[in-house]
């Protein structure tokens, strides 16, 4: 006699799910505007399952700006195995690429955005989005081997893929969005 068991998630399981499904509710709402109930619905769990995973919602957003910064980094890595040479600029521009398509996950960069807005009063998101960006930083200068002026035009045309992106300024036909969206490419 055959029985069929349902195979219960770890919570380790149940951890990346509530992490994926944050995502998208904080992409949407930001960190103030999201309260946990709406993840732990969107994630079909209690809220209570929630604080057994996550102490609070700070704890809950900062495991998602962590889990953000993990997937910037795997696709820069990935932008500099592809890249067609090992010259800092070769290597910039292939993890510019991969950025790029990745950013294309509106909700990825919308929780960029709204860390980064959080970050100016919640001290620990502030920490949270700094250790992310000090990691990917160094990083960067690391795979590149590009100078500190590389490494800096190199974010500074993410922050600006930010706000193309988030503005959808290619919407737009006007003399200041050309000069904007000059030479980037979005996906």
């Amino acid at each position: 006699m055959k029985t069929d068991r349902r195979r219960l998630s770890t919570a380790e399981e149940r951890r990346e799910t509530v992490l994926r499904t944050a995502i998208g509710a904080f992409a949407a709402r930001g960190y103030f505007g999201t309260t946990t109930t709406d993840v732990a619905k969107a994630a079909g769990i209690s809220q209570a399952y929630v604080y057994r995973l996550f102490p609070n919602k700070e704890a809950l957003f900062t495991a998602v700006v962590d889990h953000c910064f993990v997937r910037v980094r795997a696709a820069l890595e990935g932008g500099a195995a592809s890249a067609q040479s090992g010259d800092p600029e070769a290597v910039l521009a292939s993890m510019g690429d991969a950025y790029a398509r990745l950013i294309a996950d509106n909700d990825l960069m919308l929780v960029q955005l709204h860390a980064q807005a959080a970050a100016v009063s919640e001290p620990v998101i502030r920490e949270a989005v700094r250790r992310g960006y000090a990691r990917t930083v160094e990083y960067v200068r690391s795979a590149s081997g590009g100078s500190d002026e590389q490494v800096q035009e190199f974010f500074a045309v993410g922050m600006l893929c930010h706000l193309l992106v988030s503005i959808d300024a290619e919407a737009v036909s006007a003399p200041w969005t050309r000069t904007l969206t000059a030479g980037i490419t979005h996906y």
